[in-house]
């Protein structure tokens, strides 16, 4: 890993160093900061090659998963070696990656489920899938991320369900069992085109079955899956379901035509509490000024998708003592005691920060901290994604700054 002093400013907090971990001509990136990619010893996480920051082309063979080992020096090693090879999660012992191979298609093709050792070895496939078992509904166009439960017993994935022709085609979540080797069908309709599933990370047995879900109501879906408006106003909305499709919840956010979901959210650390990111701002009046929020909550019985007018939400700001925010992507450790975020300015690159996250629903972010800019383009490709290690020693983020976007690490005070 290469050295990057340069990133660091004259405001920059003492002690901190930047490394850039990948260079090649051809991109490579960090995972979705919501992507289960560590061992929780914090030493080894995913990269991906000839990928960007919303993901890879899975019919390119050179778009693979590879290790980086943080305690020698980022050093990089193949891990997938499959055309199709996607949206790995690494289990919660460390010691396997567990990933799809994607060869499907609308109504055709297959998917497999695999899983290696972290090592690289023991490569095995886990099932082998042409359509959803006990339907004959076929999946395809695999969501890039899945996620795994906390006792490393299912893992959760989504998917396209169309058949290429049908108009307001669905999408579906798909759980499979990696104990018996099953798949379940347990959520399916056009409005869950970008999930964004997360399984919660508490250890207690109950809560470890709920999985943090984005529904895009208002969505336009072409037959093939394409997406061609993802959200229509209100907007976005979060629920909470039990991975075998019962208990249906909503997080207390959005949808009241001021308040919009920006669609990044996560779990704070292991607790049962979520942070969101909020765009506030009135559609049709250009003289109101946007700002981007940042609020955790607990989910509540879901009342009809009414967002923040859900009966008894409980919400805090985090972000009510920061001037103008601008938030957008953000991450905690595993306590949900520390937060990185990158924040957005009109005309500038955005910039890092890092927080401490104290009271759940009760205090703001404390100890805001800048650090620097990440000196991207803002393109899609290039969005920074800040997220930290299990531990919160480390911090990592993307950026385009040398002309192709690359991964990066920062050593944190």
């Amino acid at each position: 890993m290469k050295p990057r002093p340069d990133f660091l400013e004259e405001n920059s907090p003492q002690g901190i160093e930047v490394f850039q971990l990948t260079e090649e001509e051809i991109p490579w990136s960090h995972l979705y900061m919501e992507a289960q990619v560590f061992t929780p010893d914090s030493r080894f996480l995913l990269l991906h090659r000839a990928a960007t920051a919303h993901g890879g082309n899975r019919k390119d063979p050179a778009h693979q998963y590879w290790l980086c080992d943080l305690s020698d020096r980022g050093k990089l090693s193949p891990l997938t070696e499959e055309t199709g090879a996607w949206a790995p999660s690494v289990s919660p012992d460390g010691k396997w990656v567990y990933y799809f191979v994607d060869r499907s298609q609308p109504a055709g093709g297959n998917i497999e489920l695999k899983r290696v050792k972290i090592d690289g070895t023991n490569r095995e496939t886990l099932l082998f899938l042409e359509n959803i078992p006990g339907t004959k509904k076929i999946p395809s166009r695999l969501y890039p991320l899945s996620t795994i439960s906390s006792d490393g017993q299912r893992l959760a994935i989504s998917a396209f369900l169309g058949d290429g022709r049908t108009q307001n085609p669905p999408f579906g979540l798909l759980i499979f069992d990696l104990v018996k080797g099953t798949c379940q069908l347990i959520l399916e309709g056009p409005t869950w085109c970008n999930l964004h599933t997360q399984y919660c990370r508490s250890l207690q047995p109950e809560e470890s079955h709920d999985l943090l879900l984005q529904e895009n109501h208002g969505c336009v879906i072409q037959p093939d899956g394409t997406c061609t408006l993802l959200v229509g106003e209100p907007g976005a909305d979060i629920h909470l379901l039990r991975d075998d499709g019962t208990n249906f919840r909503t997080m207390p956010w959005g949808r009241d035509g001021i308040e919009h979901c920006q669609g990044h959210q996560c779990w704070r650390g292991r607790s049962y509490w979520a942070i969101t990111s909020t765009t506030n701002y009135r559609p049709h009046d250009s003289t109101c000024r946007k700002e981007n929020h940042l609020l955790e909550s607990q989910a509540c019985p879901d009342k009809g998708h009414l967002g923040l007018k859900t009966p008894g939400g409980c919400r805090n700001v985090l972000s009510r003592d920061i001037p103008q925010p601008g938030f957008w992507h953000f991450a905690t450790d595993i306590s949900g005691q520390r937060f990185i975020g990158d924040v957005y300015r009109p005309g500038q690159s955005p910039v890092l920060c890092l927080a401490r996250l104290g009271r759940p629903g009760i205090d703001p972010l404390l100890d805001y901290t800048y650090l620097f800019s990440t000196r991207t383009s803002s393109s899609k490709n290039a969005h920074p994604h800040p997220f930290l290690s299990p531990d919160g020693r480390l911090g990592f983020f993307n950026s385009d700054e040398s002309g192709v976007v690359h991964a990066y690490l920062i050593i944190l005070p």
